[in-house]
C-alpha cells in the first residue's frame, strides 16, 4: 500500500491511497420518492446509491457512487477522496487491474451550481427580497447554501481526479 502525497483544496485534504481490495462488501440503498403515485412501480421513480466498503492494506474505505464500482478482492486499485470518521470517503478511483477509472460528474455538480446561484441572483433582485418578506430570504438563502456546496463537491470531485493523474 502506498500513499501519494495530499492535495488540500479549501479546508479538506484530498488523498490518494493504493494497495489491493480486500474483505470488500457492496451494498445497495435504494429509496422511493415520497411524491411517486402508489400505483405505479417503475423503476424511474427509485433513486439507488451503490455502496462499496473495503480495506486497502489497513485502512479502511468506503465509497458511495450513483453505478457500481468496478472493482474485485485482489485488484490493484487507486482511490482519492477525504478521511470522514474512521474511513476515506472516495470521490475517484483507478483500477490498474481492470483497467477502470471512475468518477461522478463534477461537470454536471459545477453547472447545477451555477443554476441555483442564478435563481439566488434572481431571487435577489426580486421586489419582494428588497421589500423584506421573510419566504423568498428563505428561497434566497436555501438556494445560495444549495449552489455554494454543489460547487464546493465539484471542487473536491475534480481535485481528487486531478491528484489520480498525477
Amino acid at each position: 500500500m502506498s500513499i501519494s502525497k495530499p492535495s488540500s483544496l479549501l479546508s479538506s485534504s484530498i488523498s490518494s491511497i493504493s494497495g489491493t481490495v480486500s474483505n470488500l462488501n457492496n451494498e445497495l440503498l435504494e429509496y422511493v420518492n415520497p411524491e411517486k403515485p402508489t400505483h405505479d412501480h417503475s423503476s424511474v421513480y427509485y433513486k439507488r446509491f451503490f455502496i462499496s466498503k473495503f480495506n486497502l492494506g489497513d485502512k479502511a474505505i468506503e465509497a458511495k457512487f450513483s453505478a457500481p464500482m468496478q472493482i474485485a478482492d485482489g485488484d490493484q486499485i487507486t482511490v482519492a477522496g477525504y478521511q470522514k470518521g474512521e474511513s476515506l470517503q472516495v470521490l475517484a478511483y483507478n483500477n490498474q487491474t481492470q483497467q477502470v477509472s471512475s468518477n461522478e460528474n463534477w461537470i454536471i455538480l459545477g453547472l447545477g451550481a451555477l443554476f441555483f446561484f442564478a435563481v439566488a441572483i434572481g431571487l435577489l433582485n426580486s421586489e419582494l427580497v428588497a421589500e423584506g418578506a421573510l419566504v423568498p430570504k428563505l428561497f434566497l438563502f436555501g438556494f445560495t447554501v444549495v449552489a455554494i456546496y454543489m460547487g464546493y463537491r465539484a471542487l473536491l470531485i475534480r481535485e481528487a481526479v486531478k491528484l489520480l493523474a498525477s
